[in-house]
């Protein structure tokens, strides 16, 4: 095990041993079950650093190809400028890959920058909504907004990133002229729901037991020419439960998705 050989097999001890009460038959049960998260953990890691370096080759192969092409002399006007926002496209992907992974790394970290305050929650999707205003827009997607005043007790700047990933997944896959809704409800005195819900190509039972997976794309080509990196939900997640919430999708295909957020109003330490 100290040299990273986690296929432990002691039933043969466990058989010599026999009685279950035997002082050293909890110690290899033990040791059984150590190996194997071990063993699961290091699975984990080397699919991470695999699915890192994929996503990383991906836009860096198509810089340096477009960027060799670009020294041919013989090049039109329109076909340099085309290789050139395929560059800067690639390259803005690659950022956003760099920031995701530093954004869940610091969320992961023992002590993950979380900073909890008083403030109103409907202000706060009021706003994102009218930041990502152009998006919807430009897909003349209709939004059906219905915010109660509500106040909640929550890390503004990390919620912030809740509802960006959460909105913009709904604008990304309506297609045009549809319709997102976004509404909170007041469950009880000590807790709050928060509704987004579109009418874009939804998902399939499969897919929506996957998708808070570090790296998952259902439709890896398609998510691609839309910039994904399969990260965000994972942090959305993990920003949820620091806030001792949940969230629940609920969609079936080409009838849209439905998101719900479910969060205490006052954090229990």
């Amino acid at each position: 095990m100290s040299q990273g050989n986690f296929n432990i097999d002691l039933s043969s001890y466990k058989e010599e041993l026999g009685n279950r009460n035997h002082p050293f038959h909890e110690i290899v049960e033990s040791i059984t079950q150590m190996a194997k998260e071990l063993g699961e953990m290091e699975q984990m890691r080397q699919d991470f650093i695999s699915n890192v370096s994929h996503e990383i080759q991906s836009p860096l192969t198509s810089i340096s190809g477009f960027a060799h092409a670009l020294k041919n002399d013989h090049l039109s006007h329109e076909e340099r400028k085309q290789y050139l926002q395929i560059i800067e496209m690639e390259s803005i992907r690659l950022s956003k890959l760099s920031e995701n992974l530093l954004k869940l790394t610091s969320l992961e970290s023992a002590h993950p920058p979380f900073q909890p305050k008083t403030y109103r929650l409907d202000q706060q999707l009021r706003r994102v909504i009218l930041s990502m205003e152009p998006q919807w827009r430009n897909k003349d997607l209709e939004m059906d907004v219905s915010l109660n005043k509500m106040t909640i007790h929550a890390d503004e700047d990390l919620m912030d990133q809740v509802w960006i990933n959460l909105i913009h997944n709904s604008i990304k896959f309506t297609p045009n002229n549809g319709k997102i809704t976004v509404k909170t409800v007041k469950k009880d005195t000590d807790t709050i729901e928060v509704i987004i819900k579109d009418t874009g190509i939804g998902m399939t039972k499969e897919v929506q037991m996957r998708i808070f997976e570090r790296f998952y794309k259902a439709d890896p080509s398609r998510n691609r020419s839309k910039g994904g990196s399969g990260l965000g939900l994972s942090i959305v997640k993990k920003i949820i439960e620091m806030h001792k919430g949940d969230i629940q999708v609920k969609s079936s295909p080409k009838e849209g998705t439905k998101m719900k957020v479910i969060l205490p109003i006052q954090i229990q330490s």
